[in-house]
């Protein structure tokens, strides 16, 4: 069995290009075999420092599955490993799209003190219709940057903007009465 060091990221574990959309086959395809591979049962009778490097490898493998599976943790990811996003970033969203959530955070007070179903439903509403929109831009920029990486410059600012208006609806979604 051949010994592997553990990678610096876990695209470069997998071998694979760092990409918004790895093919999801190989990434489950890897995880499989370094699950077997690095099962701590087939090295029970090592040397106290083997076990402990196959138990980091096995940890490794469960993280950069549980990264590399999930579109969302998948996103951030590539975003940190390009330097793009930093953990507690105060990044500034545009003003318009803050003006936009103005008139959404509005609404959601008012519900809270006057519950109005069909209020409700309309706030709902535009919060999906904005969603929809920077899931459908989203999708056309990590496309372009899986197919060009070379031309990163231009497309990782527009996906870290996308990323940060996202975390914002979330946390609108999160506030939203549920119906």
């Amino acid at each position: 069995m051949s010994e592997a060091k553990p990678a610096t990221n876990y695209f470069d574990f997998y071998g694979l290009p760092i990409q918004f959309n790895p093919d999801q086959n190989v990434v489950k395809t890897k995880f499989y075999a370094f699950s077997k591979q690095f099962h701590p049962d087939f090295y029970a009778n090592e040397s106290e420092e083997k076990q402990q490097e196959v138990l980091d490898l096995s940890t490794l493998n469960n993280k950069a599955y549980q990264t590399l599976s999930n579109a969302k943790k998948r996103l951030k990811y590539v975003l940190e490993l390009k330097g793009i996003v930093e953990t507690d970033e105060a990044y500034q969203l545009p003003q318009s799209f803050l003006m936009e959530m103005m008139d959404v955070n509005e609404a959601l007070m008012d519900l809270e003190f006057e519950p109005d179903i069909e209020k409700l439903l309309q706030v709902n509403s535009d919060v999906d219709s904005i969603e929809k929109q920077l899931n459908d831009e989203l999708s056309e920029l990590v496309k372009k940057f899986d197919e060009n990486p070379s031309e990163s410059d231009q497309t990782l600012p527009l996906i870290k903007d996308i990323f940060y208006r996202q975390k914002y609806i979330s946390r609108i979604r999160e506030r939203l009465p549920k119906q």
